[in-house]
């Protein structure tokens, strides 16, 4: 194992999941993204630093606040750990992973911490653990995306102009991105939340993605509003969204497959 290695910011792990990929994973999410979308979900995972998130429906009044808050009234979000400390608590789950399980790096934009993100996944390579990602695509970097069993990749909107106006980037990049992965024949799942009242184009991303071939399945994730508790905690103000209703839904459905 590595020892004196870089370390790198993580603001949660989640066992468990089933919505980060095939089968059982566990999820790591690191902190800090260069993205600044206004539905983003995860907006603690924005900031590259730690970040007080205040509860206050959760505080009892005990005063001992410069003690610890021990009923989570106040949490920091973001725990700095070197790559050794992250692969013990990810080979714990190894068990439960099964034949299609494995590992999902998310975020924020886990690319950000390319040194970091490179440690870990030779650890858990080497421990025979599947490895994905959840990426903005705002980074590309072969010596990453080589060691990966798949990548979940987001296209939010396909005019750029709109992109800058909602996520703070343009998306030139992420589409050249999404080109030159589709060198590497790794498996890709592309996916767009959909956010009603942004004109996002979904036709044309669909037709994009269909051109390359490594994109194996395209998903239309509906906005859901989890992220307004977090913004609340974390004192930011967030654009109103609404939640697609099913009629929307299915009328976009149209739009994403499967190969």
């Amino acid at each position: 194992m590595l020892s004196n290695a870089k370390k790198g910011l993580i603001a949660d792990i989640q066992r468990a999941s089933l919505h980060d990929g095939d089968g059982i994973r566990t999820t790591v999410f690191f902190k800090g993204c260069p993205l600044k979308c206004a539905w983003c979900h995860n907006p603690e995972c924005i900031s590259f630093e730690p970040e007080m998130m205040h509860y206050p429906e959760k505080c009892i009044g005990c005063g001992m606040c410069e003690e610890g808050c021990f009923s989570g009234a106040k949490v920091i979000c973001g725990t700095e750990m070197t790559a050794t400390e992250l692969f013990l608590q990810i080979r714990q789950d190894k068990d439960y992973f099964m034949q299609n399980g494995g590992v999902t790096f998310s975020g924020g934009e886990p690319m950000a911490q390319k040194e970091f993100l490179l440690q870990i996944l030779d650890l858990c390579r080497a421990e025979g653990i599947s490895c994905a990602i959840e990426t903005s695509m705002i980074y590309f970097d072969a010596e990453i995306f080589q060691k990966l069993d798949f990548v979940m990749a987001d296209f939010k909107i396909w005019d750029t102009k709109i992109h800058q106006e909602y996520t703070g980037v343009g998306n030139e990049k992420i589409k050249d991105n999404f080109m030159s992965l589709n060198q590497l024949n790794i498996p890709i799942i592309a996916r767009t939340p959909v956010i009603p009242g942004i004109e996002q184009e979904i036709p044309k991303i669909s037709a994009f993605l269909k051109t390359l071939d490594s994109v194996k399945r395209y998903e239309l994730l509906p906005y859901h509003p989890l992220g307004k508790q977090k913004r609340d905690a974390l004192g930011i103000t967030q654009e109103a969204f609404s939640v697609p209703d099913k009629e929307y839904l299915k009328e976009l459905q149209q739009y994403a497959y499967i190969r």
